[in-house]
């Protein structure tokens, strides 16, 4: 390590310490970072905001004790994310951590900062990871929701029901169940995401997917359908029955009831009005 004293470091007449230039503040060994970086912080508690001297005294803070963000940065290694990402994301934690660092707490700055670095890469995940975006509460409620299931899981020796993750995390079972179904949007498949099977091979996940099937719309139109058709007589049910279930003809229909075919036309137009207006009317 290369430290030279320079004057342009100095206030003039203002009983501020010079600052030593660190030439190289990010390969300042663990040992000399310790001592240099308390010395800093004293002087960054006095020195003006926004001059030269407190812009030079914050840098070289950050840079001395990236090592702090890098060993950070280590313990979410195998979340999967980029380590330069994260050790950005860790970066904001030691800036937050220097600016809000006090003398008076009288505690190492090191105890002080590694836990607004871990905190501000946990939150980033917490924000981050999932693949649908759930309210805050929920994504808590789900680490909650694995550990009381793993707990009771070790005690009980099978998995929890909910009346027993609910008691254990003193939430109503509802709460649980929304929990539960909240971690469903943690993780997330492509739709041509490859699936090996042992006889179809290699196929993609779309191909398990059901389709919509269009006769579902119709459900709600045959519920709203079938009181209406209680209330018709005999004659235009059968009617009814002969024309959409068995598909016959007006003629066909009207040698079976013994009448012309206009008659049933007349008929059958009259039933379907009323049918219609009935549909409209419960709408």
């Amino acid at each position: 390590m290369t430290v030279a004293t320079t004057d342009t470091m100095t206030r003039a007449n203002s009983g501020i310490a010079t600052l030593p230039e660190v030439e190289d503040p990010r390969n300042v060994p663990p040992k000399d970072a310790r001592a240099l970086t308390k010395l800093f912080l004293e002087q960054l508690a006095v020195l003006e905001e926004g001059t030269h001297e407190y812009q030079y005294a914050r840098n070289t803070l950050i840079e001395m004790n990236m090592s702090l963000v890098r060993y950070a940065a280590g313990r979410f290694r195998s979340r999967g994310d980029e380590m330069d990402d994260i050790v950005q994301v860790g970066m904001i934690g030691l800036i937050k951590a220097i600016d809000r660092f006090e003398l008076s707490r009288e505690v190492e700055f090191t105890t002080f900062a590694v836990p607004y670095i871990v905190g501000e890469i946990k939150r980033f995940f917490r924000d981050t990871s999932w693949a649908v975006h759930v309210p805050r509460r929920l994504q808590e409620a789900r680490v909650e929701l694995a550990r009381a299931t793993e707990e009771l899981r070790s005690r009980l020796g099978r998995t929890p029901t909910v009346r027993e993750l609910a008691e254990l995390m003193n939430l109503s079972e509802e709460e649980v169940i929304e929990a539960r179904l909240a971690s469903n949007g943690y993780n997330s498949s492509s739709l041509d995401a490859a699936i090996s099977g042992d006889e179809t091979g290699e196929t993609a996940l779309a191909d398990f997917i059901g389709t919509e099937d269009p006769a579902m719309a119709l459900v709600e139109d045959f519920q709203s359908l079938a009181p209406l058709i209680a209330q018709l007589d005999d004659r235009d049910r059968r009617i009814l029955h002969l024309r959409f279930v068995e598909e016959l003809t007006q003629a066909q229909i009207g040698e079976q009831l013994g009448c012309s075919q206009m008659h049933v036309s007349r008929l059958l137009s009259r039933t379907l009005k009323r049918l219609r207006e009935g549909m409209l009317t419960t709408r």
